[in-house]
């Protein structure tokens, strides 16, 4: 880590020449690069197993998966999605052989037969199948487009999961090393405070100044605290995301999210159009109300069903006294027509159907128009934080090189401690600074890699 490195050997050797050690072009490229953290180790040694014990790295990939494989919203979404296609097998049943076998014995006293309308028998068994039924096939069809519908919702919850997953890891990231900084620059605002003491005892500094560095050094142990606070919450919400162990030491690497999202505005449009669930989501379901419209329709149309009955009558029930001829084992099989001579609920559920569909219709409409405005401000946004991260860096490495200038000075005899603690002061806060803007700027790029439908693929 060149510019951390080239932080502490600043403080460890104040006899230092401004340049050396300090790495401004090495700066350059670590920046550039993403957050520079203290936490260091191996993630991709790491990654085939869990993480549990101190010292061990978790890689942001890695995080993602155990994320994913321990989340109870995605897996509540997998169930929904199941439940979802099974009950559009439930609805296609009817169009699959169907055998049902039956037993019982009753008393008769006059014509034989049951509530149902059927002979009684001491045995039976019943086949059916539908073969054509428009409307029945359509609700089938909307069923198994809802299904694929409630799919799309669970790669949501998904894409939600991944960017919880990867703000908290980056987050904690940032906490520690900003933790770090504060705690350094912590020493330089005490021993600022020394100094203006020692002079002000001497006559040389008001004791206002003696104030305005007690506040300093309160400013920075406050917010050391707020910092400790945050990150002991990050870690914890981290450790749940993943599943691991509340107990164990959370180490994170330095990493970089994937720039699969810098690409021109049209290319991202045309990725979002093709791949994100919320407007797949909306077709589905306009494709299900399309499907369930066309099912409606044909209900003017005649319906085809396959039938069959056995039974094993008994003379008990009198069948001899009032047909012919018994005969004990009775076989039925054919087919049910039934022609629509007037349905009142068919124009009715057309009419429904066609409105549905186009409520469906005006949604996709909406959810097009509002996918491809959320992408240009999404991208713009990415471009603005970009910038402001280069302007943060570019302050950043000002500090350094002004810090090394009166390092210089100071071994020099030109200027005193407090101005040379005063300019690592200032160097820590351009580092909060560019911590600030690197994390906002790659939140914003989770953002539009959910957008355009890349970030399973990206954290895969």
């Amino acid at each position: 880590m060149p510019a951390q490195g080239s932080r502490s050997s600043q403080r460890g050797s104040e006899s230092q020449k401004p340049g050396k050690g300090r790495g401004i072009a090495g700066l350059a490229a670590g920046v550039c690069a993403g957050m520079l953290l203290l936490c260091s180790g191996s993630a991709g040694a790491q990654e085939s197993a869990l993480p549990s014990a101190p010292g061990e790295t978790l890689s942001v990939k890695r995080a993602v998966e155990l994320a994913l494989r321990n989340s109870r919203e995605l897996a509540a979404a997998h169930l929904r999605q199941e439940a979802a296609v099974r009950s559009a097998r439930v609805a296609n049943a009817e169009f699959r052989p169907n055998l049902y076998a039956g037993s019982g014995a009753g008393y008769t006293n006059g014509i034989p037969e049951t509530p149902g309308g059927r002979a009684p028998s001491l045995f039976n068994m019943s086949y059916t199948q539908q073969v054509f039924n428009g409307p029945l096939k359509g609700q089938v069809r909307e069923l198994e487009a809802s299904a694929e519908a409630q799919g799309l919702r669970a790669e949501e919850v998904r894409d939600a999961v991944i960017v919880r997953t990867v703000s908290e890891y980056l987050e904690l990231a940032k906490a520690r090393h900003s933790l770090a900084l504060l705690r350094a620059g912590q020493k330089s605002a005490e021993r600022i405070l020394e100094v203006t003491q020692a002079r002000s005892s001497e006559g040389l500094e008001l004791s206002l100044e003696v104030t305005r560095a007690r506040l300093e050094v309160a400013k920075v142990a406050r917010r050391i605290l707020e910092l400790e606070g945050r990150e002991d919450s990050l870690a914890a919400a981290l450790r749940q995301l993943t599943g691991l162990s509340q107990e164990a030491r959370l180490e994170v690497s330095t990493e970089e999210l994937p720039a699969a999202a810098e690409q021109k505005g049209a290319d991202l449009l045309a990725l979002a159009l093709e791949n994100n669930t919320e407007l797949q989501q909306a077709e589905a379901e306009r494709r299900a109300r399309e499907l369930r419209l066309k099912g409606e329709a044909r209900g003017r149309w005649p319906t085809l069903g396959v039938v069959g009955t056995y039974s094993v009558l008994a003379r008990f029930n009198n069948y001899d006294e009032f047909f012919n001829k018994f005969q004990r084992h009775n076989v039925n099989v054919g087919v049910q027509v039934e022609i629509p001579l007037f349905s009142a609920r068919t124009n009715t559920a057309i009419a429904l159907a066609r409105t549905n569909l186009k409520e469906a219709e005006v949604k996709v409409e909406a959810q097009r128009a509002e996918l491809g405005a959320d992408v240009k401000r999404q991208a713009h946004r990415t471009r603005e934080l970009e910038a402001a991260r280069e302007v943060a860096r570019l302050e950043l490495q000002l500090a350094q090189e002004q810090l090394a200038v009166l390092q210089t000075q100071f071994q020099e005899g030109r200027t005193g401690l407090r101005n040379l603690e005063k300019a690592r002061l200032e160097e820590s806060d351009r580092w909060m600074e560019f911590l600030d803007a690197e994390f906002a700027r790659q939140q914003a790029q989770l953002e539009l890699l959910k957008t355009t439908g890349q970030l399973a693929r990206v954290f895969q």
